[in-house]
């Protein structure tokens, strides 16, 4: 027996706070009857319906994008713009980005219909890396990057420590290269850690997450993962080790 709320979030159907708001709107059915209690908790056996669409069980698919700048990581936009979605129009599941990129960052971005999966990967406490290149305005000094290595204060608190390299710099044009790793993903991080410290980000593209990278894609492309590499994602978050 599983929450309700929980069921819908992991169908892909919505986040697992917007399913929540679903149910309270009366906007849910199980077994042909309105269900409005966020304690409910279903079976396999039980028949659900949000917004008087039968909750089908889609096979779990998992998907490795190349995110394009002036993308944005949702399902929908209700400013018209291009979403990570549309660059899926034939696949039949409903797939949602797992955690997000913003709308002027590209890289590398995973999309799926499996929802404990994606929980698995965007909670900080499973501590899964991601990868960035910066291109920042100006060039950071040592105690900067130092301040960015043992966590920085931003207004909705510190940030953990991170790993952060500069890979090259130009003094005379004002300018420079850095990786950062992080685990956490909180809105727009990189690009606040970097303008904290006097080096706001000009470009940032997201290189790795965890153990994937872009190799032989373009921008805009994308490729199935493996089973194997879906297992191996799944032992990482549980274990902190690759399996």
């Amino acid at each position: 027996m599983e929450r309700l709320q929980k069921v819908i979030a992991y169908a892909g159907v919505a986040s697992r706070r917007k399913a929540e708001q679903l149910i309270v709107e009366g906007k849910v059915k199980v077994n042909g009857v309105v269900v409005r209690e966020l304690g409910t908790k279903v079976s396999n056996s039980d028949t659900i319906e949000v917004e008087g669409v039968k909750l089908e069980k889609e096979d779990k698919v998992y998907y490795l994008l190349y995110k394009p700048r002036g993308t944005i990581s949702a399902v929908t936009d209700d400013k018209g713009r291009k979403t990570v979605t549309d660059l899926f129009k034939h696949i039949p599941q409903r797939i949602f980005p797992v955690g997000r990129l913003d709308y002027d960052t590209s890289g590398l971005l995973l999309l799926t219909n499996d929802g404990e999966f994606s929980y698995m990967l965007t909670h900080p406490k499973f501590k899964i890396d991601k990868t960035y290149i910066a291109r920042v305005k100006g060039v950071p000094t040592i105690e900067g990057l130092k301040k960015l290595q043992r966590g920085i204060k931003l207004e909705d608190g510190k940030t953990a420590p991170a790993k952060v390299s500069m890979t090259s710099f130009d003094e005379t044009a004002g300018k420079a290269i850095c990786e950062i790793t992080i685990h956490e993903g909180r809105n727009r991080q990189v690009r606040r850690m970097f303008e904290a410290i006097g080096t706001p980000v000009v470009k940032l593209k997201r290189e790795r997450f965890a153990f994937l990278d872009l190799f032989g894609l373009a921008p805009g492309e994308y490729r199935e993962l493996t089973k194997h590499e879906v297992k191996q994602l799944r032992v990482l978050a549980e274990t902190g080790q690759i399996g």
